[in-house]
């Protein structure tokens, strides 16, 4: 059968993974992303580090709000995830079908993360809106996916797209790094696996969560003023009062949202948040890639055996019927 069961558990692993991470983490994400919204001069500021949002939820006994948007948010992640991962490992198998060579290189391995995240960016960006929406509404006055998504036009939706793609390159460096450290760690260590349904190569829990920790931080730095600027053009009229519809308009540009921060908060402005930006990051990170690194081993094994179950089963009934027929 054509079956790629390689990309299927590798889909399935990172996904469940980013479920995991993504709920574990989500209140310090909230934290964080309500912070980044926020472009006002120093003094003016409501926030001046990110435990000023966790103390204004306690204060106003508003915790749980701290989870407003996790369903939107794990959909998204679950989604983005399995696409990822399955674009990731298919492109790369693909690569390395059509090349002949055994190994995937840095720059084409940044190509292949390039275009699986483009692809994943495209299908899921209303979600990712919605998501940032929710958690940069105020505490407790949160909507649902669907009147986030019905108050706002098709265009609306899309909010970010460019920067997105852009951010397309933050995933890339990650995995790169990730894949040629993981290629580095097993060579030599583990031996050459062939044949259809061999296992694939899997780290232990401390060196992936290690492994991940360090990929993240060193695309999370590269990436950050982007990083910024996406959480803004997405909360744009979520920001101070009395601003007019013009400059709303175009904050929700990459050059408006440049400016305002530039603007606003000078050139250190770009990297505000960035020390909270990585914990978080680097957290989820390293949690995902362990948990997707513990179980694509399972996942595998149950792929394999639902394929003979599904597809070799029913040949061996169909064969027994002939056989009694006869």
């Amino acid at each position: 059968m054509g079956v790629d069961l390689e990309s299927i558990a590798e889909a399935t692993s990172g996904a469940v993974g980013a479920l995991v991470s993504t709920t574990v983490l989500y209140p310090l994400d909230t934290c964080k992303t309500k912070y980044q919204a926020e472009v006002r001069a120093f003094h003016q500021q409501k926030y001046r580090n990110i435990s000023d949002v966790l103390w204004e939820a306690i204060s106003t006994r508003q915790v749980f709000s701290l989870y407003q948007g996790l369903g939107t948010k794990n959909l998204q992640s679950f989604i983005s995830q399995f696409i990822y991962f399955y674009g990731y490992s298919f492109f790369k198998r693909m690569y390395l079908k059509k090349s002949g060579n055994k190994t995937i290189g840095a720059k084409a391995n940044l190509l292949v993360a390039a275009a699986a995240g483009a692809c994943t960016v495209i299908v899921t960006q209303p979600l990712d809106t919605a998501s940032s929406k929710m958690q940069t509404s105020e505490f407790g006055k949160s909507k649902g996916l669907w009147k986030t998504l019905s108050n706002r036009t098709w265009g609306e939706a899309f909010d970010g797209l460019g920067i997105s793609l852009l951010l397309t390159s933050n995933p890339s460096i990650q995995y790169t790094v990730f894949d040629q450290l993981k290629q580095r760690l097993l060579k030599g260590r583990l031996g050459r696996k062939t044949g259809i349904a061999s296992n694939p190569e899997a780290l232990s829990a401390f060196s992936a969560f290690m492994l991940g920790a360090v990929s993240k931080c060193v695309a999370t730095i590269l990436t950050y003023p982007a990083i910024r600027c996406k959480v803004m053009i997405q909360a744009a009229d979520e920001d101070e009062d009395g601003k007019s519809e013009a400059d709303k308009k175009s904050q929700k540009t990459i050059p408006g949202a440049l400016f305002a921060i530039w603007k606003r908060e000078g050139p250190l402005g770009f990297f505000k948040g960035l020390q909270a930006q990585i914990l978080k990051t680097v957290l989820s990170s390293a949690l995902h890639l362990m948990i997707k690194e513990k179980i694509t081993k399972t996942t595998w094994i149950l792929l394999v055996a639902l394929r003979r179950y599904v597809f070799v089963t029913p040949v061996k009934i169909k064969d027994r019927l002939n056989s009694v027929n006869v």
